[in-house]
């Protein structure tokens, strides 16, 4: 028998052109179709049948849906990790569990090489093989977007066609997209100018248009306990629940839709629509806890590891140490953040309607206009003296030397 070889498989384009092409080009292989579940909309038993169909030995379907809430996006959420201020990192953080997942069936299987479907210009390449290389080193690593000859989307149908496979879509509909619990991305057709507005009324699966939203607010009220949710509007509810309830909600108020331009790892900007309408108002909602219960300082550092965890996320470096070190970092400043956050959506946006918590650090003895035992107004004078004297020191040094400007 020749290669054994485990393909990173989700019935799109690319993984439904792989399984030939990997049967044509190391033959003879024994080929392990792995389906990782986070939450796709998918239809596994017809993804099932299409692998096996299209040359597949034995097909897998893992289901990590809850891992990858509690292991993945919940460490991610408490850090507030967005990428450039924009991306919540919905196919980011999915890639280094997939990868796990792979190294995982690898090592059970006794297969000695692992196959991913991620172009040679994306991250994804990035973030799969890191992971890989993190845990087994020395396997075989085969990326056929970096080998073969197929150079688009239509090539890659064209290629399915004269081999009598039925493409999963058709070629003014062949968005390139990925989705999970946490979201759903689009890129490419008319996203690929930055100049051209998205044909939302094609692009969007999970949301509608804020403009097509209810008329009416609708309100959502979210419990955390040290930094993750726990209930929702009051009720008790258990992860995977809980992000499909607020896709639905926030779905349908128009919530979470963001058009962004990015910065690749390879170099290069590239342009995509995400849907993330429960992972928006989870962050929403967190971040305005944390204004009650983190201090000053804590909260500007923060600041700082959320950038560098957001920058690690979307460059596949999960399995690092760097990352862990930050991660314990951010679950200690999250001892504190306990307490309820309500939310007013109304479409497309997300209106902060009250915060409370046990941990509060808003003390309304200090913060009232109205004076009370905690604050002497006259300690200000001497505290702003003293913050002031450099500025003071350096005017003074200026009228004596007036030619310093």
């Amino acid at each position: 028998m020749g290669k054994k070889i485990v393909l990173a498989y989700s019935g799109g384009l690319d993984t439904t052109v792989i399984i030939p092409w990997l049967k044509e080009n190391y033959s003879p292989c024994y080929l392990i179709a792995c389906c990782v579940d986070l939450g796709q909309c998918n239809d596994y038993e017809s993804i099932r049948e299409k692998a096996l169909r299209t040359g597949a030995d034995k097909v897998i379907v893992n289901n990590a849906r809850e891992e990858f809430i509690k292991d993945y996006i919940y460490p991610m959420l408490k850090a507030n990790a967005i990428y450039e201020d924009k991306y919540l990192l919905g196919t980011s953080i999915a890639r280094p569990l997939i990868a796990k997942k792979l190294v995982d069936i690898a090592l059970d299987e006794g297969a000695d090489s692992i196959c991913h479907g991620a172009t040679g210009k994306g991250n994804d390449q990035i973030r799969f093989e890191l992971t890989i290389r993190a845990f087994i080193p020395d396997i075989d690593i085969i990326a056929p977007w970096r080998i073969w000859k197929i150079k688009s989307r239509e090539e890659a149908m064209d290629y399915l066609l004269k081999r009598g496979i039925e493409a999963p879509y058709k070629k003014e509909q062949s968005y390139s997209r990925d989705d999970n619990i946490w979201h759903f991305s689009h890129e490419g057709l008319e996203l690929e100018d930055p100049a051209n507005e998205p044909d939302y009324s094609t692009l969007l699966q999970i949301s509608v248009r804020p403009e097509d939203a209810p008329d009416k607010s609708e309100y959502v009220e979210l419990d955390f306990e040290n930094g993750i949710p726990v209930k929702l509007n009051g009720k008790n509810i258990q992860p995977v629940e809980l992000l499909e309830e607020l896709n639905k909600t926030g779905g349908r108020n128009g919530i979470g839709i963001t058009d962004l331009v990015e910065n690749r790892v390879v170099g290069m900007k590239s342009r995509g629509v995400y849907e993330t309408p429960g992972g928006t108002i989870l962050f929403t909602a967190h971040r305005e806890l944390e204004r009650l219960c983190l201090d000053r300082r804590t909260t500007a550092f923060k600041e700082i590891v959320s950038q560098k965890l957001s920058e690690l996320i979307y460059g596949g470096e999960w399995f690092t140490p760097l990352r862990e070190a930050l991660s314990a970092f951010v679950d200690k400043t999250q001892e504190s953040v306990t307490g309820k956050v309500s939310l007013k959506l109304y479409k497309g946006n997300i209106i902060v309607a009250g915060t409370s918590s046990p941990n509060s650090l808003y003390n309304m003895d200090l913060s009232s206009f109205t004076t009370g035992d905690l604050y002497d107004h006259k300690d200000a004078e001497g505290f702003i003296k003293l913050l002031g004297l450099p500025l003071t020191v350096r005017a003074l040094m200026k009228k004596s030397n007036p030619k310093i400007n």
